[in-house]
């Protein structure tokens, strides 16, 4: 069966992604944008959630656990250790793909189309309707880097597979997999963590899209 690596917030914060990131491009090329916007608010919940659980979740969920600095990253391509949770390679392509994710859903809050029919719930706070439907056009342009990041994340683990004989889907959907190089474990977070996570990541979510 291997070892825990990756607890059940990771493992649905992620397959949340690879259905929402579709459906928000389905969406706005079918002009469906009342259920865009509710699936960018839907996406602003799981980013907090996910920064959230970054510094109380699980100890491979955690930011301190897989965000190395440039000598790590070397000693990496030099070793090619195997890691248990991700590699530092693979940290800060998980950086990458959320700083993207965050700065598109925050564009997205703000933007507006040409009539101001359709509008982020922020938009009301941008001076003009010309300066919203600028930051919709960039919203538009950034997804295009995300899909990029995402055609390197899938070559990657294509790589992995192929090259390197190690599958990282599985864990992905099962939680275990083959034990790092130390051999150790995940260390799970207790269930108080997950809930003031999830607690504050709904509330705040609320109260950007509802209240500000």
């Amino acid at each position: 069966m291997g070892v825990r690596i990756w607890d059940l917030p990771v493992r649905l914060f992620h397959w949340s992604l690879v259905l929402l990131v579709p459906a928000l491009w389905w969406t706005a090329e079918t002009e469906r944008m009342e259920l865009h916007i509710l699936l960018g608010e839907v996406m602003l919940g799981l980013l907090l959630f996910r920064l959230l659980w970054g510094l109380l979740g699980s100890s491979t969920a955690r930011f301190a656990s897989f965000v190395r600095g440039p000598r790590a990253v070397l000693r990496y391509f030099r070793e090619k250790k195997r890691a248990l949770g991700h590699s530092p390679l693979g940290g800060w392509s998980v950086i990458a793909m959320l700083l993207a994710l965050s700065v598109q859903t925050g564009l997205g809050l703000f933007a507006s189309d040409e009539d101001g029919i359709y509008a982020g719930p922020l938009s009301r706070h941008m001076p003009d309707l010309d300066s919203a439907h600028e930051l919709a056009e960039r919203h538009e342009t950034l997804f295009w880097v995300i899909v990029a990041l995402i055609a390197l994340h899938v070559l990657a683990i294509l790589y992995y597979r192929l090259i390197s004989r190690e599958d990282l889907i599985t864990p992905m959907v099962t939680g275990r997999g083959p034990p790092g190089e130390a051999g150790e474990a995940m260390v799970p977070a207790p269930l108080w963590r997950f809930l003031l996570a999830a607690g504050l990541a709904t509330g705040l979510t609320f109260v950007i899209t509802m209240i500000l």
